[in-house]
């Protein structure tokens, strides 16, 4: 039985992900300092396949990677306004704890390295009729996607010299329920918003994204964990499918098609930089990657959750990176 390290393991996708791979035989080990807490893996937390590591990988105490076959790395500050807001942080872990990690890894010869990156690092489309593809340029507009595009770069020149086989997965903007969850997410937020009565406001609702249930992002790298060596080493590839790319003015009809007919307010807006449309055919002819869910089906587990009181309070802090 292999043994898998998740760095970031308690959070949003992270602790998805640690019951994928506990289910799929793996022995697991979480490493988190839990920023946000680790409730999100109170259930799994006796399970005997499950060793958790309260650390910080800033502090470079790596014998956390004793014993260790395979690292899926997640561990961040996530997302464009948590970067901004909180710098140093991310400088630190996005980047340089990263390489520091990496290198630890190659030095031990550790056999797989999955990085968890972002669509965000394409940035803003040049021509809004063609769709993305692993090989577009990469032109990031915050500071978020830079360091994500920084250390996908390390990876790309590197992984040659080393007997890590290291694969890249560019997520799509991720949406659904998870143990940790968050609302600060456009399709989450939106349908949390409207699910409790208040009216949709939607600033510049031409802008696209692709979008990604957060259990299939997280499935994809325990599925790239489990493929042959020659078809993820070295390699990029975006991570969702390529009919679930909205603007914010589909995900509006999307909510009222779910929900029902509800109050929307479109705030002009012609300055976001973020505006892209992506193809995954990479992943599914490659991998075999397909998705189990799609955007409505996010919104109905979302608005139901909020409705039966599951989540009893989803405006609270603690479902925001910020």
């Amino acid at each position: 039985m292999e043994k898998v390290l998740v760095t970031g393991g308690a959070g949003y996708i992270g602790s998805v992900l640690v019951r994928i791979l506990l289910a799929k035989g793996y022995k697991v080990r979480v490493v988190d300092y839990l920023a946000f807490g680790g409730e999100s893996l109170l259930d799994v937390f006796s399970n005997p396949n499950l060793e958790m590591v309260r650390a910080d990988i800033r502090e470079k105490n790596y014998d956390y990677l004793n014993g260790i076959d395979a690292v899926c790395h997640l561990a961040a500050i996530v997302g464009d306004p948590a970067c901004k807001k909180f710098a140093k942080d991310a400088q630190e872990i996005n980047s340089e704890a990263s390489i520091a990690l990496y290198a630890e890894c190659c030095k031990r010869k550790i056999k797989r390295f999955v990085f968890a990156s972002t669509c965000s690092n394409y940035g803003k489309m040049t021509d809004s009729s063609q769709f993305l593809t692993e090989t577009s340029e990469l032109r990031p507009v915050s500071f978020y996607a830079e360091l994500k595009v920084a250390f996908e770069k390390h990876l790309l020149a590197n992984y040659s010299k080393h007997e890590v086989t290291t694969t890249i997965l560019r997520f799509s903007t991720v949406y659904g329920l998870a143990p940790r969850m968050r609302f600060d997410l456009t399709v989450n937020e939106f349908t949390r918003d409207v699910t409790a009565g208040k009216e949709l406001v939607i600033y510049g609702e031409q802008f696209w994204r692709p979008y990604c249930h957060v259990y299939d992002l997280a499935n994809s790298m325990a599925l790239t964990l489990d493929k042959d060596k020659a078809l993820v080493n070295g390699e990029v590839f975006n991570v969702g499918d390529t009919s679930e790319n909205y603007n914010k003015k589909m995900l509006a009809e999307n909510i009222q098609n779910v929900i029902g007919s509800i109050p929307v307010k479109f705030v002009p807006q012609t300055d976001d930089p973020r505006d892209y449309r992506v193809d995954f055919s990479k992943i599914k002819n490659k991998l075999g990657f397909t998705i189990t869910k799609k955007v409505p089906d996010g919104i109905r587990e979302i608005n139901n959750a909020i409705k039966l009181g599951i989540i009893s309070n989803p405006f609270s802090e603690k479902y925001s990176n910020i």
